[in-house]
């Protein structure tokens, strides 16, 4: 029986055909660990926010699993595995675009390299894209100092699918008129209450604000995420390997939807 951090029989049939095999090569050194034990051994990691060294003796060796987590991060196997997901549970009608929301979160950055200092400390800025059901639908990480609206776009790029959002629905920080053409270049309506303090005139309908009463579901995927303590601080040094983690996170928030 697997336990709670691993990958179930039936969630590994799903992704085993995504992680390619590597040829056999005769050599002296030791064997291969398989994609398996290493993959639940990262995800140890992930769940419990331990140190790599502190990885229990059940897994392969942190060194095996450290190296293997890298490989996957820059071949963009993770990332591969994300899309694949999103594709087939939106076949299945488990991922609706027609309506997702939008938000992002602090992250404190321990080790960070490409962190920018400000008044709160050393932080990064981590986005996010639900769809209509508070599933990953896309994440994006950068520095803290942009502001959300500025991030917005690139936010929506790095989505799982390939079809785009309908409606994109975020909270007062996204009222702003350039985003709204912005999107609308690329067709997507955006919806978002206006701020208290607007001088310009309103252009959003009350009756598609009705929507944004629905917004506590990006909220939830951030609860989610925050379940998997290695995203909760950042202490990768690369911002690459950090955002590995976060797909990791998205990759078993996935899985659960199918069994």
């Amino acid at each position: 029986m697997s336990r709670r951090e691993e990958l179930t029989d039936e969630q590994w049939s799903l992704i085993e055909p995504l992680f390619d095999k590597p040829p056999v090569v005769v050599t002296r050194g030791r064997p291969r660990r398989s994609e398996r034990e290493v993959l639940n051994g990262v995800l140890w990691i992930l769940r419990s926010g331990a140190r790599w060294c502190d990885l229990p003796e059940r897994f392969p060796p942190y060194q095996t699993c450290h190296r293997r987590f890298q490989e996957w991060v820059k071949d963009g196997r993770l990332r591969k595995v994300l899309e694949t997901l999103a594709d087939d549970l939106q076949a299945r009608g488990k991922l609706d675009l027609s309506e997702c929301f939008i938000d992002g979160t602090f992250v404190s950055a321990k080790k960070g390299a490409l962190c920018r200092k400000d008044q709160a400390g050393q932080n990064m800025k981590l986005m996010a894209v639900a769809d209509r059901f508070g599933l990953p639908l896309g994440v994006h990480t950068c520095s803290a100092s942009p502001h959300e609206v500025k991030l917005a776009r690139e936010t929506v790029c790095e989505r799982f699918t390939d079809e785009r959002p309908e409606k994109m629905i975020g909270d007062k920080a996204y009222d702003s008129d350039p985003l709204d053409a912005e999107l609308a270049k690329l067709d997507i309506e955006l919806i978002a209450p206006h701020k208290a303090n607007r001088k310009k005139a309103q252009t959003q309908d009350g009756r598609k604000l009705r929507r944004y009463k629905r917004r506590w579901k990006i909220e939830r995927l951030f609860a989610w995420l925050g379940n998997f303590r290695r995203i909760v601080v950042r202490y990768e040094y690369h911002s690459d390997n950090y955002l590995g983690f976060v797909h990791l996170a998205c990759i078993v928030i996935l899985l659960r939807n199918y069994f």
